[in-house]
């Protein structure tokens, strides 16, 4: 706790030394970049690249040899970072690596790449097999809970459990915030200004942890930078491979997690994963959006160890 309110203590203290000497933006950025990073080593996380093959791979690792293995999958235009304060909470009873899959965060985005959800689900192979680690626990949110389900579908030897939160891949009957603009002809990950950034940011979660203003900033500059990559990973990641009727095949432990209020992807479509996995364990967190673990990272680890803990 004493760790967590220094670092609390320093986004305060950059925030205003960002107001009074005029370096706003420069200083949010510095923060976006690093401020994450020293946080997620007071958990125990430290940074590597491995190579796969046609790429280096950004992640945070801790080093518990021995333990099972817990990957975690961040979603569309999100990157690693959203992990750690819940995997802090598994850090002693598991190895876990939080990757930025291609295109995100810290590893690479290249315009000829291929972000479809069996390409991205190859690459996690394939740093499987790099780390020389034969099977893993996996859990993703969003595109990474859609990840999750191709990744265990398509590579089932290299997978112990699938846990999918609020995750893309099903459509809903009730269409989301997002759909209904998606629908109008706006993607509101395609940002242009802080206003439109602003609206995005509150349909991301009901309850976001504080950031200062400046860090705000920063990420809707990132996202104003990136408008292009975005628009192609979205478009590729959003190719029908027919994962309704291939879900039936999914035979790894499955748990599906949704928020009641996720103004992204509507709850409603837990009955379309239902239908499709009938014997999966399903949570529904109430008044909690799109990212549970962010909005509720402890009670979210507390509840996925208990899920793990029954598998043994």
């Amino acid at each position: 706790m004493k760790k967590v309110m220094a670092l609390f203590s320093v986004l305060t203290l950059a925030a205003l030394l960002g107001v009074v000497q005029g370096a706003y933006l420069p200083l949010g950025q510095w923060l976006y970049e690093h401020a994450t990073d020293w946080e997620a080593s007071l958990y125990g996380f430290e940074q590597q690249q491995v190579d796969i093959g046609d790429m280096q791979l950004a992640l945070y690792r801790n080093h518990n040899p021995g333990k099972p293995v817990i990957v975690m999958l961040h979603g569309y235009s999100a990157d690693k970072d959203v992990w750690p304060r819940f995997a802090r909470h598994l850090t002693d009873d598991y190895q876990i690596l939080i990757p930025d899959m291609a295109g995100h965060g810290d590893t690479e985005f290249r315009m000829d790449w291929d972000y479809g959800m069996v390409a991205q689900a190859q690459r996690l192979s394939r740093l499987l097999t790099a780390l020389e680690i034969e099977q893993a626990h996996i859990i993703g949110n969003s595109m990474g809970g859609y990840l999750t389900a191709i990744f265990s579908l398509y590579h089932p030897q290299q997978t112990l459990s699938a846990t999918m939160v609020d995750p893309a891949g099903l459509t809903s009957p009730k269409a989301s915030d997002l759909e209904k603009m998606l629908a109008e002809g706006r993607n509101p990950f395609l940002i242009n200004n802080r206003q439109e950034f602003d609206e995005f940011y509150a349909m991301t979660m009901a309850k976001p942890p504080f950031l200062p203003d400046m860090v705000l900033e920063a990420v809707a500059h990132e996202y104003m930078n990136r408008r292009e990559e975005l628009a192609k990973i979205f478009a590729d990641f959003n190719r029908g491979i027919g994962l309704q009727q291939k879900l039936p095949q999914l035979q790894a432990p499955a748990m599906l997690w949704w928020g009641t209020e996720d103004r992204l992807l509507h709850v409603s479509a837990v009955e379309t994963w239902r239908q499709a996995l009938p014997d999966m364990q399903v949570h529904i967190w109430q008044d909690i959006g799109h990212m549970p673990m962010v909005e509720v990272p402890r009670q979210a680890a507390e509840r996925y160890q208990a899920f793990l803990t029954a598998l043994e």
